[in-house]
């Protein structure tokens, strides 16, 4: 294990120990639905700086804001993504950011931590219940009302998707309010979202357009990287893509996004395009018609983009994980094999 592990390892166990009893035997404080009105300060703590993690905040965030019209969303996070995520979204004000390092600044680390006495909200809501840093923010955070989204068993048995990670905090929240005078609701929970502008789609299609040579081709956006043991190597993506040129090449384009390693599994093979702007990428791939790549932050940005979105899954838990926007599924890559995965990207191509 190398030392940047380690310490991370070292400082989640230390959090975890700290922090195991917070929110365990508190209740959300009693209220009632008309006094949603009067909320106008939302603190919503998500420390980590992971980009799926941060983009999964999205639907949570679009939630509170159907919920709450009158108020302004503040997040609690790790590192500058969320500035960028969020960028676009009208009710999301303050962005509370921990360095990405806390051990090489630890200075500001601890500065941030006390700011959250500092600020006063109405509500505060903890995204992830397992998270022992999102719990002691939530404990220390100065709030009216504190939402520590503890496991509900009974809305697991009524909901088969209560465990995927951006869907768990809205129905704890509906079920909350409802107990305070809310009326049920059926509208689906909504999709991960990065608000992209009609400037920075038609941005987006331009980029993409001067690496097609058919620009009246529909295109498939492949990724092929991912990280630790969620990557797939390339003894397995140079046999699905040269089935994918085989099967859909003559009426498609296929086209790779990269990573910020700038690494391919296909070995460039593919037009490949590279960008570290996280919007840029965004906004081209929503002008693809359909997405497929690993479990990683890119996969999630991908549905975030509102492009039909293939997750490959083999170590990480699916149904936590897997892309839920119109016309994405997850494949267990242990389970299916690459003509089915063909067959699949082929089926979400013809609707």
């Amino acid at each position: 294990m190398s030392f940047k592990k380690s310490i991370n390892n070292l400082r989640r166990n230390l959090m975890r120990g700290l922090t195991g009893g917070i929110g365990q035997s508190t209740k959300n404080k009693e209220g009632k639905w008309e006094d949603r009105l009067k909320i106008k300060r939302i603190l919503v703590t998500r420390p980590n700086s992971r980009l799926g993690n941060q983009i999964l905040i999205t639907p949570l965030v679009c939630e509170l804001s159907e919920m709450f019209p009158n108020a302004k969303i503040d997040l609690f996070v790790r590192g500058g993504l969320s500035n960028i995520i969020f960028q676009n979204y009208e009710s999301v004000d303050r962005i509370i950011s921990l360095p990405r390092k806390p051990f090489k600044e630890l200075w500001a680390y601890t500065k941030v931590w006390i700011s959250l006495r500092r600020y006063r909200f109405d509500l505060v809501f903890n995204m992830d219940r397992e998270s022992a840093s999102g719990r002691l923010s939530t404990q220390i955070a100065n709030g009216e009302y504190k939402f520590f989204n503890l496991e509900d068993e009974k809305l697991e048995a009524q909901f088969e998707d209560y465990v995927h990670m951006a869907k768990f905090p809205i129905y704890n929240l509906r079920n909350y309010l409802h107990t305070q005078g809310a009326e049920g609701t059926t509208r689906p929970i909504p999709d991960m979202n990065m608000k992209l502008s009609d400037e920075e789609l038609q941005d987006g299609r331009r980029v993409l357009e001067d690496y097609l040579k058919d620009k009246t081709k529909p295109t498939i956006a492949i990724y092929t990287y991912a990280t630790g043991n969620k990557c797939y190597p390339p003894q397995w993506w140079l046999p699905l893509y040269e089935k994918m040129v085989a099967q859909l090449g003559d009426d498609y384009n296929i086209f790779e996004v990269l990573p910020v390693e700038n690494v391919s599994q296909v070995e460039f093979r593919a037009p490949a395009y590279y960008s570290k702007d996280i919007r840029e990428i965004s906004a081209v791939i929503a002008n693809c018609d359909v997405f497929i790549g690993a479990d990683s932050g890119i996969m999630h940005l991908a549905s975030a983009s509102g492009t039909p979105t293939l997750g490959l899954f083999s170590v990480t838990n699916v149904e936590q994980y897997k892309p839920y926007n119109k016309g994405s599924r997850a494949i267990v890559t242990t389970t299916t094999n690459h003509d089915q995965i063909v067959a699949a990207i082929g089926s979400v191509l013809k609707g």
